[in-house]
């Protein structure tokens, strides 16, 4: 009775203990579980917010290029006027004659005829402007703001047209200043007429020299006021957001200055903040050109922005958004999805807490009558155990805390050399040796550390071969406390690691063989499909895309024109304008590829790929006029992907277009064309990722590769 009372006693005391742990298992479960939920919510955040990163870089860069292309039309125009004959020759005649006009040949006529030249240069490109002030019968002159006049090499005013400002001390020293044989940009100000503006100085070299520094005899002088024809580049066309706007900035001393229109209605060079305002985007923005983050903007609204330089001026073009419109859907989303995970842990605690409870209360007689019960099961389990195990191919294994083997099956002591009962008890070093029993022991210290399985793969290499081994470690819980071993499971798996590589060796020789196949018949595209392949792969793993879709992509571009070994070699290297038989020849010659591997086992849908690279987003393509998500997403990659190497790409024939261009085409083409996200997120790899740099070399014709 004393023993029966004694065993009941323990019983009590162990149910008890199991209690307290199994208390603090779920209080630590549920402080794990509301930091998984947090980390969880803020990851998407940070996917939404590189998301706006890549988009708001996107507007940036077109509308910088813009702003660009309205300096060099500046430049453009004065560059007409400094390339005229006749302007060169009077500049010339006038340097020659020591900048005495009465030596010059018919002076007045060139004279008069320059200045129509003038005035109808600026009439047609900006140059002009209203003259400033009330036509009065008085001695009161008007406010010139804008004009083109001609300088000798002196800086002095020749001819002008009407409305020219006169030269003040800032103009006068922007002509001094500016390096002889070189072209000068004054930085927009404030004119004399209030409003902004803007000089550009473009040199004049004498006829028949070489345009050295030296043969400068003068120069062309424009001043202009900068307006809605440089400002509404700044206008995304198509913009669709409410608060997106595009200003223009720059650092003046310890203040930004912000040179463009703003949202709120202030006017150019109205506003200037302090660089130390705190969290200002404009400082910020200028000190890391390129840069994206949270800001406040210069009303103080948090917005997120990012910034471009603009080559050749000392600007910073600021793309934002407020941040209540760009991740109001986020924000809504993460709050959604934080309460409904918070109600799910709530609702498995509860349940948790509840069949505790009522575990705990089961009595302990019922406990320790069933006990012997227990040890009889448990010892038929594991008499079963041992039978199944020794029936396994795979070496089975379990070590307790100190690293001593507990169980071993047949396969685990064959290849310790050991009967398995003597193998129980022995340590893993004393068993297997040394070595081998090294990396087991640490993959078990990992599993232990971390509290959850853990595989390995390892070589060994053996006098008949190499041989792959694959091991799994479980850690091992007794009735849910601490983990008291670690269960090993080990697998030979050297013939099937070889059968994968030579299948991959094999497939990737057939498509090397296939493509040069192509590229012998078609010299004039050489290299086409092989530069698809790598392009498509590199924007699969910018979307990350799983290895699966990389490697198809991957496949996929390389074999697309593996059907132009159907079309007659004439056709391929043909230099004039395909007829529309031979252009659908071509275009058909795609689905021919298809059709030719349609029956080869790839890991992805390598064939159906190749089939939709001419279907288009707005459902025009071929063959089967799909439209949108109905395209496969690999399908889309390779699309943008070939017609981004089709336009950069030089040919025998023509040369290739520049990356700028390439890109301005394919943002035109989105949402007809192409999908919008393998777009971007090509855009991306080429300005942030190194893209331009590791894809240069496409613009080299295949001729002069080769040479």
């Amino acid at each position: 009775m004393n023993n029966i009372d004694s065993d009941r006693g323990g019983i009590v005391g162990k149910i008890n203990r199991n209690v307290a742990l199994a208390g603090a298992a779920l209080l630590l479960v549920a402080i794990l579980g509301m930091v998984a939920v947090h980390r969880f919510v803020a990851a998407e955040g940070e996917r939404d917010l590189q998301q706006w990163q890549v988009r708001l870089g996107i507007v940036a860069a077109s509308r910088a290029q813009a702003v660009g292309e309205w300096q060099d039309r500046q430049f453009a125009t004065l560059s007409g006027l400094a390339d005229n004959l006749s302007l060169q020759l009077y500049l010339t005649e006038l340097s020659l004659a020591g900048g005495q006009p009465a030596a010059v040949t018919d002076q007045s006529a060139q004279a008069e005829y320059l200045a129509n030249l003038l005035i109808l240069t600026a009439e047609q490109s900006g140059f002009s402007a209203p003259v400033q002030g009330a036509n009065v019968q008085a001695n009161v002159s008007r406010v010139g703001v804008a004009g083109l006049a001609l300088v000798n090499k002196q800086g002095e005013i020749l001819v002008t047209t009407p409305g020219t400002p006169t030269l003040d001390s800032r103009l006068h020293d922007f002509v001094r200043g500016t390096k002889q044989g070189g072209r000068g940009v004054l930085d927009i100000y404030t004119g004399a007429s209030g409003q902004a503006t803007m000089a550009f100085l473009q040199p004049i070299f004498a006829v028949q020299g070489e345009n050295r520094p030296a043969d400068q005899v003068g120069a062309v002088l424009g001043i202009r006021l900068v307006g809605d024809d440089l400002f509404q580049r700044l206008v995304q066309p198509g913009e669709t957001l409410n608060s997106g706007q595009t200003y223009l900035v720059r650092k003046s001393g310890a203040t930004v200055e912000y040179l463009s229109p703003l949202a709120d209605g202030t006017p150019p060079l109205k506003r200037a903040l302090a660089l130390d305002t705190s969290r200002l985007a404009a400082a910020g923005l200028l000190e890391r050109i390129g840069g994206f983050g949270i800001f406040a903007n210069y009303q103080g609204v948090e917005v997120l922005a990012t910034s471009r330089g603009i080559q050749g001026l000392p600007w910073a073009l600021i793309r934002s958004v407020e941040r209540s419109e760009a991740l109001a859907a986020s924000d809504r989303r993460q709050s959604i999805l934080l309460i409904g995970l918070w109600l799910v842990i709530a609702v498995v605690t509860a349940i948790i807490i509840a069949v505790w409870r009522h575990g705990s209360s089961v009595r302990v007689a019922a406990a320790a009558a069933g006990l012997q019960q227990s040890n009889a099961q448990l010892q038929t389990v594991s008499d079963f155990l041992r039978i199944v195990t020794d029936s396994q191919p795979t070496a089975i294994a379990a070590v307790d805390g100190q690293g001593q083997i507990m169980f071993a099956n047949s396969k685990a002591s064959e290849e310790a050399g050991v009967v398995a009962s003597e193998l129980i008890g022995k340590t893993l070093p004393s068993a297997m040796g040394v070595d081998k029993a090294k990396h087991l022991q640490r993959a078990n210290d990992q599993a232990v550390e971390k509290g959850q399985p853990l595989t390995e793969w390892r070589v060994e290499n053996r006098a008949e071969g190499r041989r792959v081994v694959k091991s799994d470690h479980i850690p091992l819980r007794a009735d849910g406390a601490d983990i008291s071993g670690v269960l090993m499971i080990q697998e030979d798996i050297t013939d099937l690691v070889d059968e994968r590589e030579r299948r991959a060796r094999i497939l990737r020789e057939l498509v090397q063989t296939c493509v040069a196949v192509v590229d012998r018949r078609d010299p004039f595209s050489a290299h086409h499909s092989e530069r698809v392949a790598e392009v498509a792969s590199a924007i699969a793993k910018a979307m990350h895309m799983d290895e699966a879709a990389v490697e198809t992509c991957d496949i996929a571009g390389a074999l697309m024109n593996l059907g132009k070994v159907t079309v007659p070699r004439e056709v391929l290297i043909k230099t004039e304008k395909l007829t529309d038989a031979e252009l659908n020849m071509v275009r058909e010659s795609v689905l021919t590829s298809a059709d030719l591997i349609d029956g080869v086992e790839f890991d992805g849908p390598v064939a159906d790929t190749i089939r939709q690279i001419q279907e288009r987003w707005d459902g025009t393509g071929q063959p089967a006029n799909l439209a949108g998500e109905e395209i496969l997403s690999t399908a889309r990659i390779v699309a943008v992907a070939n017609a981004f190497v089709g336009m950069v790409s030089a040919r025998a024939y023509r040369p290739g277009m520049t990356f700028d261009e390439a890109a301005k085409a394919l943002m035109s083409g989105t949402s007809t064309a192409f999908d919008s996200r393998p777009v971007s997120a090509l855009l991306n790899y080429l300005d942030i990722e190194g893209g331009r740099q590791r894809w240069a070399h496409f613009g080299i014709s295949p001729q002069n590769e080769q040479n």
